[in-house]
């Protein structure tokens, strides 16, 4: 079996400690002026690769998509981070001096910010150097609550609960306020002096630590960038971060440089004493000032072929996600390839806290709905999928079926939890969809809804390679059990579009853990989140009491059992189907030093070096 064993994968879902396996373009643009981190000679550090999918902008506020927000904590910078070489997670302090202070019931936080900081030089600060303070965050979060931003986060930031966040948005909703009121007095988010914060949460919250250091979204956010730039600040992040934006061509290149203005921030970190890896890492860069690369170049290529070759022929220092064609071309058992190691390439491989589901969108007349045909229909159409076929022809074995929404390497997940979800079985599915009348009335060999009517199931798919052969795979697993299956074509950003907005039937989507808890993945049946993270519509009353007394509950045994209960439902109802989780492959260049993929978080390039000599 190439790559990893299924014995191997399992041994580290059930470990989840997530540690990286390492094995032994664009026009240039005029670089950035020259730091102590350009190399000797003036050479600059670019670091150039491709990403797999389009971005759609770099408003924290407004995006929802992995590949922005890859893009937005290296401009934009939370109260917290993860320590870049910690296995498992830990959090440590970013913009905040020290952490945080909270009340025994875990409802209120007070975090002090480090002064003497500053956001990259911009034309709205009028010449002017802007200095870090607490309102740039209270500004940040309230921007999540405009209406005018129709955030996809909101819903997810609702569940946090700051105390009378909400009330202030539903103002404008009313019609009560014309627009939403940001000097208007918020008690959850209260700025105690210029650099101190008080949040004031409606529940407890156990691991509200977590939401602080989510950089991608929360990121301080200067007023005055807002009111310069208005519609147009997607295109206009400015940030206290280590790098600014300094050119975008939608969907084409994006090009980030040294943020000038950035404080001195320091290579450290705390991987644990057994972690070879990380220990090396840390003995090599320590000290470090960051970032040490001058530039970032990002082009934007869907089509997993030229991807590769441009990897191969040199124009990119980094190949992130490795296509599933390629892994045993590239990482053959697990090792990087003979021809590829003689030319000092670097592998990396690791079970991911990722998950692919096919969303059904409950609301659709065809497959949605809580009756019992209908529940069974989409249990059908689960059974229906021949996934080991999938892991096995299109991942080439690097995959595990999932049994759960819940994401490896996160709270919750079990690596022996098995459920209906992760069955194969055709015949199942048949006398399902017999059970409940769906059959083939008529002898055209298509099955008919109980009433008589076309069962015609619709999917949304994209147009690359990957996305052609698992919809030739799955439209033979219909077509077995008799059921038609047609795609609905569209590019990623306008088919989330469609997505959040439920106009669509299904889909198949990806998601990753944002953090080390797995709740996160079950905000995608909580009925409050419609709209956001639900894409599925999903709305019960049972899970969502189960949902909700896991937010305000300690880890610990009684809420590992809520976990079991809320997968159970997920499985029972299946608003999503679980599909797999991936083993994730990374190639580096001998350019690239110091790469180790991140578990929950999205930023990692300032904690990187490129050597210029060994640029080609």
């Amino acid at each position: 079996m190439s790559g990893l064993s299924r014995r191997a994968l399992l041994a580290a879902a059930a470990a989840a400690a997530g540690g990286a396996t390492a094995a032994a373009g664009a026009a240039p643009l005029a670089s950035s002026a020259p730091t102590s981190a350009t190399a000797p000679g003036g050479a600059a550090k670019v670091l150039r690769y491709a990403f797999r999918v389009s971005e759609t902008g770099f408003d924290p506020a407004q995006v929802n998509d992995l590949y922005s927000r890859i893009v937005t904590p290296h401009i934009f910078e939370g109260l917290y981070r993860y320590d870049h070489l910690a296995r498992p997670a830990k959090i440590k302090p970013l913009t905040a001096d020290g952490m945080p202070v909270h009340s025994d019931d875990f409802r209120v936080w007070t975090v002090k910010l480090k002064p003497g900081i500053y956001f990259a030089d911009d034309p709205a600060f009028k010449g002017k150097r802007r200095e870090l303070v607490a309102e740039d965050y209270v500004f940040a979060f309230k921007r999540f609550a405009d209406p005018r931003q129709k955030s996809p986060n909101w819903t997810g930031l609702a569940q946090t609960g700051f105390v009378g966040l909400a009330e202030l948005r539903q103002r404008v909703l009313d019609g009560k306020d014309k627009a939403f009121d940001y000097d208007a007095p918020v008690a959850g988010l209260r700025v105690l002096d210029r650099y101190t914060i008080r949040f004031e949460l409606e529940k407890s919250s156990p691991r509200f630590l977590a939401t602080l250091a989510g950089g991608d979204l929360y990121g301080a956010f200067a007023r005055e960038v807002a009111q310069a730039y208005g519609d147009a600040i997607p295109a206009h992040p400015v940030g206290t971060g280590p790098f600014r934006l300094a050119q975008w061509r939608r969907s084409s290149l994006i090009v980030l440089e040294r943020n000038p203005d950035y404080r001195p921030v320091f290579y450290d970190a705390d991987p644990a004493p057994d972690d070879a890896e990380g220990q090396a890492l840390l003995a090599r860069f320590k000290g470090r000032r960051l970032p040490m690369l001058d530039r970032v170049e990002i082009s934007i290529i869907e089509e997993e072929q030229p991807r590769w070759l441009s990897f191969l022929q040199g124009q990119f220092d980094f190949l992130e996600f490795v296509p599933p064609d390629y892994i045993d071309v590239a990482m053959p058992n697990g090792a990087v390839a003979p021809n590829l190691r003689r030319r000092g390439i670097q592998g990396f491989q690791r079970l991911r806290s990722d998950g692919y589901v096919i969303i059904f969108n409950m609301e659709d007349p065809m497959v949605g709905g809580y009756d019992a045909p209908q529940v069974a229909l989409r249990r059908a159409l689960g059974l229906a999928l021949d996934v080991p076929r999938e892991i096995q022809i299109v991942y080439h074995k690097q995959a595990l079926p999932s049994q759960s929404p819940v994401l490896p390497g996160t709270t919750g997940y079990d690596a022996t939890f098995k459920s209906e979800a992760g069955d194969y079985d055709p015949a199942r599915a048949k006398a399902l969809l017999d059970l409940y009348g769906f059959v083939d009335r008529n002898g055209d060999g298509w099955r008919e809804r109980p009433d008589g009517s076309p069962l015609r199931v619709e999917m949304m798919s994209q147009t690359e390679g990957l996305d052609r052969q698992l919809n030739d795979l799955r439209k033979k697993n219909f077509d077995a059990v008799g059921v038609h299956l047609s795609y609905k074509p569209g590019k990623w950003p306008e088919n989330l579009k469609a997505a959040r907005a439920g106009h669509f039937m299904s889909w198949r989507v990806g998601s990753s853990a944002a953090s080390e808890d797995g709740q996160g993945a079950l905000a995608r049946l909580h009925g409050k989140q419609i709209g956001g993270q639900n894409m599925a519509r999903f709305s019960m009353p049972a899970f969502d009491e189960i949902y909700e007394r896991m937010e305000v509950m300690p880890d610990g045994p009684e809420r590992l059992a809520l976990f079991e209960r809320a997968k159970r439902l997920a499985v029972a109802y299946m608003p999503y189907k679980p599909i797999l989780h991936r083993v994730v492959t990374d190639l580096a260049q001998p350019a690239l030093i110091g790469y180790r993929r991140p578990l929950f978080w999205t930023d990692w390039w300032q904690w990187v070096d490129i050597d210029p000599s060994e640029t080609p």
